[in-house]
């Protein structure tokens, strides 16, 4: 009775390195390292993606309403300078006429820009 700690269990002293005795922390570190590392690889080129579509979609309706109030306003800008000594006092028509035009021209110049497919065209052997 003279000795007051128990024989089956010896006292360590602390930072003797006993494998054992920090187990779980290491494997909740390592399964927390895994989880990240997974996480990482997987949701940073998702959120990429889902944010290269969001604003994707955010200028093309943006562009769109662009294109689609210019247009507006050329055709407003073009009826009111149009003289009417030349085309009279209902000239929209006109107007249509010179903006129609203009896309037939820029039209005409991307068609000619063009290339076709390219076709690796080989005779036909017999």
């Amino acid at each position: 009775m003279a000795n007051a700690t128990s024989p089956a269990r010896p006292a360590s002293l602390p930072g003797s390195g006993t494998p054992d005795a920090d187990w779980p922390a290491q494997a909740a570190d390592a399964i927390e390292r895994a989880v990240g590392t997974v996480r990482d690889k997987t949701t940073g080129p998702a959120l990429k993606v889902a944010r290269a579509a969001v604003y994707g979609l955010f200028a093309g309706l943006v562009g769109a309403a662009a294109l689609v109030l210019a247009l507006l306003f050329l055709v407003r800008i073009i009826d009111s300078y149009l003289p009417d000594a030349v085309f009279g006092d209902d000239h929209m028509w006109a107007t249509y006429l010179i903006i129609g035009l203009l896309f037939v021209i820029v039209g005409a110049v991307v068609w000619s820009q063009r290339q076709g497919p390219r076709e690796d065209v080989r005779a036909p052997q017999r």
